[in-house]
């Protein structure tokens, strides 16, 4: 029988109340979980019939292809507007 990790907790940690996605074992299940879905999904891809007017939509992993360019341009279009919108450090002192 394998027994149950806890994670070490320091005593000052004992009091604060602890959530389920504390433990490393639940978000591990969560993450498989997750993996499982999209591996789910394209495996069910080509027998889903899709109605799309372009011919590129037809295509095996098209949109998990689409929804992974767009996060990637979603988040290096947000880098950019970092830099053009930054302001000092000390812009709201008095």
């Amino acid at each position: 029988m394998k027994k149950k990790r806890q994670a070490k907790r320091t005593p000052a940690a004992k009091s604060e109340k602890r959530y389920w996605l504390d433990d490393t074992r639940n978000v591990n299940k969560v993450v498989y979980a997750v993996y499982a879905i999209c591996g789910l999904l394209l495996v069910i891809d080509p027998l889903i019939h899709k109605h799309g007017p372009f011919a590129i939509e037809h295509w095996f992993g098209f949109y998990g292809i689409y929804g992974f360019v767009a996060c990637v341009a979603l988040v290096l279009t947000a880098k950019e507007l970092r830099r053009l919108l930054m302001r000092p450090e000390d812009y709201y002192d008095d």
